[in-house]
């Protein structure tokens, strides 16, 4: 049987504030904004504990990473299930726990640095350097475990 607190912090929450700082340069409206949602009217809102996982996404590794490399855009944050499946995530996609969000980056240079960068300073569940060929777009995929279990340290590059 759950406790109150436990069973609060699986409730979606009903005042969303995107201003909220998750870390000293990321808010949680950063986290949640989503061109496909507004698009297709979804309501991409959080529970507590997934809010949560994000400032710990936030606070390991993307805080990091900004203040090694000045401003990021994130790409992709938190997704509910309508949101993942309207966009193509995976099923057991980490975007829906709140613990992954997903980098723009604006040249093969920089996504290098920034993939070596996590990759040998930073703790991390999975790390992914992604590129379509046919449209020259460039990702980094970044998760945090907080709570769930141990942090994997996985990191590959994709190609497709």
């Amino acid at each position: 049987m759950k406790n109150n607190t436990e069973e609060k912090k699986n409730e979606l929450l009903t005042v969303v504030n995107m201003d909220e700082p998750l870390a000293e340069h990321f808010s949680l409206g950063e986290m949640l904004r989503s061109y496909t949602a507004d698009l297709l009217g979804i309501n991409n809102v959080p529970t507590a504990e997934q809010v949560d996982n994000l400032k710990a996404l936030c606070q390991h590794v993307l805080e990091p990473l900004r203040q090694q490399f000045g401003v990021i855009l994130i790409s992709s944050g938190f997704r509910n299930v309508r949101l993942n499946r309207a966009v193509g995530g995976s099923p057991q996609s980490q975007h829906m726990r709140g613990e992954a969000a997903d980098i723009f980056v604006a040249s093969p240079e920089q996504g290098d640095q920034m993939f070596a960068f996590i990759r040998d300073n930073l703790q991390f569940d999975q790390l992914l350097y992604e590129h379509k060929v046919r449209n020259g777009l460039r990702w980094i995929h970044v998760s945090y475990v907080r709570r769930r279990r141990p942090n994997r340290h996985k990191s590959s590059s994709f190609w497709y």
